[in-house]
């Protein structure tokens, strides 16, 4: 009689088996690439072929197996769009997107170390959306800014009031402005060496648009009403 199978026990996660909430948070996060595929999803769902083309160095076979633990920890879920899209896109979950002020804040850490950009350097336009995130924070007038750069087109939400992602990819539908610079110029709001309104005065960068958003961006002071 043959042996019967044994059902294969599910592969036990790396731990670093400490008894602290850091070490906890990293036994989810703390494997290469998965901050950055968080990074990625926080502007909303992507398939995973979008996933591999942004993510620039990443294999096939790692990428599959982030987003499995990363579902298996809950911090994503894969889905099936409906007709006529019918493609599969991961997608962060509520806690998933609990992880958007720990990237701003490695965005804020990193930003000193960007310096020149080396000639192996990607680069995506929606990479500059966490530390521009930053740069307009504190605006009293909310809404979606559309950010163009040469290396594409991203748009961002601001104020206390933003639902859903906090920033997407591509053009907005209806912003309430557009910011148009180039990477020199989100590098230095980056930094924080220099200010929007600044940018904005020396011609570094351009908004686009008569909202009050619009206005409080090239640091006018639009009547209230």
């Amino acid at each position: 009689m043959p042996r019967q199978q044994q059902p294969a026990r599910p592969a036990r996660r790396r731990s670093y088996d400490q008894f602290c909430a850091t070490a906890r948070a990293l036994d989810s996060v703390g494997d290469r690439w998965t901050l950055l595929i968080v990074r990625e999803l926080l502007a909303g769902p992507r398939r995973y072929t979008d996933l591999h083309a942004d993510l620039p160095g990443v294999s096939t076979d790692v990428l599959a197996s982030r987003l499995k633990d990363m579902e298996q920890g809950g911090l994503a879920v894969r889905r099936r769009l409906p007709p006529p899209a019918a493609a599969a896109v991961y997608e962060l979950t509520e806690h998933g997107r609990g992880l958007l002020p720990v990237l701003g804040a490695l965005a804020r850490w990193g930003a000193p170390a960007l310096g020149e950009r080396r000639p192996t350097d990607a680069v995506r336009a929606h990479w500059f959306a966490l530390p521009l995130l930053r740069a307009l924070d504190g605006l009293s007038h909310g809404g979606v800014v559309e950010v163009r750069l040469p290396e594409g087109e991203f748009h961002i939400r601001t104020g206390t009031e933003a639902v859903g992602e906090a920033y997407g990819y591509g053009p907005a539908g209806s912003p309430d402005a557009c910011l148009v610079l180039d990477a020199d110029a989100a590098m230095a709001l980056t930094r924080g060496g220099t200010t929007l309104a600044e940018a904005v005065e020396d011609g570094s960068a351009e908004v686009l648009g008569d909202t009050p958003l619009a206005e409080e961006l090239r640091g006018g002071q639009y009547p209230r009403v």
